[in-house]
């Protein structure tokens, strides 16, 4: 399919309805309104080009970015595009489809974590503490835990709400995954109280990292 084709076949998917829905959510002007299974669906039918996904991303269509995630090729991408990319794009929803089918498969993924790590960008700070949680979930050797701990506790009050959100993660995975950390990470959550009201619909687990982490703990065991 040719961009043309693609971003036809995308407009033809969305509705007004939609589009107010991700307004509401933070989502710009640049957008079509169309549901996300309706995205994986032209996803399905292209497969992989990579090209195509680059032009895509390339229009800032919120769903040209999305179905761009899907088709991309992340080996293709260097350390410095996929940079470019993560701290051009702002709407969350697009931040963590790209790290969930880009990012995290990237080959250069742990010295990308470790430059966002330290970046003031919002986004790639936002992406690099997505990676961090990751590798606390499976392949921790890599990380110091401590000096983890020690980085949520002192930098995540202050942090853009983007960033606190995948910090609270890595802090809840964290005492999920070790026991030898768990008493610590449950009395951070509780002084920081970062996402204590949260609002949780019914089923649900609460993000609030000490209500999260005792609930899989006790889901485990």
């Amino acid at each position: 399919m040719t961009l043309k084709e693609t971003l036809d076949q995308l407009e033809s998917l969305g509705s007004e309805k939609m589009r107010d829905f991700y307004r509401k959510r933070g989502a710009g002007e640049n957008q079509f309104g169309i549901k996300l299974g309706e995205i994986r669906k032209v996803a399905d039918k292209i497969k992989t080009d990579h090209a195509l996904a680059m032009a895509l991303w390339d229009t800032e269509n919120m769903e040209a970015r999305l179905l761009a995630t899907l088709i991309i090729v992340p080996k293709k991408l260097s350390a410095e595009e996929l940079d470019r990319m993560v701290k051009s794009e702002k709407y969350t929803q697009v931040a963590d489809w790209l790290y969930s089918y880009v990012i995290k498969d990237h080959p250069e993924h742990e010295f990308l974590r470790r430059e966002w790590m330290n970046s003031d960008d919002i986004m790639a700070a936002r992406a690099g503490w997505s990676l961090t949680s990751g590798c606390v979930a499976r392949n921790p050797e890599v990380l110091d835990l401590p000096a983890i701990l020690d980085r949520i506790e002192s930098e995540m009050p202050g942090a853009a709400p983007e960033v606190q959100w995948t910090m609270n993660s890595a802090l809840a995975n964290i005492g999920i995954k070790f026991p030898e950390h768990r008493e610590r990470a449950l009395a951070i959550g509780e002084r920081l109280g970062v996402f204590r009201d949260y609002p949780v619909s019914k089923g649900c687990t609460s993000p609030f990292a000490p209500i999260w982490i005792n609930e899989i703990v006790r889901r485990q065991g």
